[in-house]
Order: C-alpha cells, then sequence, then structure tokens
C-alpha cells in the first residue's frame, strides 16, 4: 500500500514515521509512505498556492487549481509504479467540515491501493476542490492550524490495519473493534507485579480458566463502554 500525503510542510512528519509499528512496516515494504510538497505546483517566482476569498472574508484560501494539480502528480506517480489496472483508490481531504475518522474507515483504508491525503491551511482551499476527491475527513469537533497532524494520525491508524503488519488477530479485542457484534473499548490489562499499592489483579485473571477469563474481559469492556462512551453501543442507522 502507498499512502501519499500533499502539504505545505513535509518537514513536520520529520520522526513520527521513523520508528515502531509504522517504521518496521516500510521496512517489510508493506506501505509506502511520500510527501508531495504542494508548494511545488505553485505559481510565479514564490510559488503562491493561495489568493483571498471571493465575496470578502478574513484570510486566505487554499487554490484548487494548484491542489489539483499534486492530486495528479500522486495519481501518476502511483499508476507508473503499479502494475494493477484495477487500482483501488480514494483522495481523502482532511478538513474540520468531514465526517468524523473511526476505526471501520481506517480498515476500509488499510484495504486500499493508494490513500491520497491532503492537508488543508489557511481559512481552508476553494469548495471546488470537492469534484476531485472521494471525501472528507475530520478527527474530531475541534479546528488545527492544518491538517498535518490529522494525516500522521490516519496514516498511523491504517497502517497497522495492514495485513502482516501486525500478527494475525492482534487487532481484534482492541477498543473500537467487533466483539460479539458489538463496537466496545478495550477491557482493561494487568501484569506484574500481582499486588501494587494494595491493588491486587483480580482473581478471574489467575484462574486458568480461559472461558471465564473470556466471559470477565466481554463483561468490564461493557462496562467500561457504557460508562465511558454509550455512544458506541447505539446500533448505526
Amino acid at each position: 500500500m502507498k499512502i501519499s500525503i500533499l502539504t505545505l510542510f513535509p518537514e513536520m512528519f520529520a520522526g513520527p514515521f521513523d520508528y515502531s509499528i509504522v517504521k518496521r512496516a516500510k521496512e517489510k515494504g508493506l506501505v509506502e509512505i511520500e510527501f508531495i510538497n504542494i508548494r511545488d505546483f505553485g505559481e510565479g517566482k514564490h510559488k503562491i498556492v493561495d489568493d483571498t476569498e471571493y465575496g470578502g472574508g478574513i484570510g486566505m484560501l487554499m487554490r484548487v487549481d494548484i491542489i489539483h494539480k499534486a492530486i495528479q502528480a500522486a495519481k501518476n506517480s502511483f499508476s507508473q509504479q503499479s502494475n494493477n489496472e484495477t487500482i483501488k483508490q480514494s483522495v481523502v481531504l482532511l478538513s474540520a467540515a468531514g465526517k468524523t475518522f473511526k476505526q471501520t474507515q481506517a480498515k476500509e483504508f488499510s484495504k486500499l491501493d493508494h490513500l491520497i491525503l491532503i492537508c488543508g491551511h489557511y481559512e481552508g482551499i476553494d469548495d471546488r476542490i470537492k469534484k476531485y476527491i472521494d471525501e472528507e475527513v475530520s478527527i474530531g469537533d475541534f479546528v488545527l492550524t492544518g491538517g498535518e497532524i490529522p494525516a500522521m494520525l490516519i496514516a498511523d491508524s491504517v497502517t497497522r490495519l495492514i495485513k502482516d503488519v501486525l500478527p494475525e488477530g492482534a487487532t481484534e479485542d482492541e477498543s473500537f473493534s467487533e466483539q460479539n457484534g458489538e463496537k466496545l473499548l478495550e477491557y482493561p490489562h494487568y501484569t506484574k507485579p500481582q499486588e501494587y499499592d494494595e491493588q491486587k489483579v483480580p482473581e478471574v485473571l489467575l484462574s486458568g480458566d480461559h472461558k471465564k477469563i473470556a466471559t470477565w474481559r466481554h463483561q468490564r469492556a461493557k462496562e467500561r463502554t457504557t460508562a465511558i462512551r454509550p455512544d458506541l453501543l447505539k446500533k448505526e442507522e
């Protein structure tokens, strides 16, 4: 899989993808992450990528023609290195106005051949960009200075779900995964020491009875979800 990140600040990504699981996935050749500098497609000597808004307003808007050129460059780059005639590809704009990113979407993205993430800036992007993207995604109900941090989060969450990146079954009991048809937060975990500061590991985890342990874990996961994220228990319409 290839993840192309279109950004005005590629230097912001120095570090986040060079450690842990993402680093190992890159070394194994399971994922390729490239950074395309939007400013390379800017106009004139100063590589201008934005302009004032029609109708007035505070701040500048990124130009649709500039972003479209960057998208096309990402697509062309991938098609040249791929022999697959039916490429599964998605162009995603990171925007506060998009649908909230969830684990289910991370799983969908992990099955793509090519994921293109566009990092917006300034007051946003000319609305005509919608003709050239597949969807808009938000990481929450708050506003950031740009799409770089959301791109890091999404790339990380998608990479770990790519086949063979993690051991088989490693993601089955995680938070937000489907457990017996329910979306639950993860159950509590314990390790040594068996007792610390008058807090003991639950006896059932020491019993060796795997059926009882599985039942206990499911109950705790459901209790935790009910208390913290009851919205996850509501069936999606």
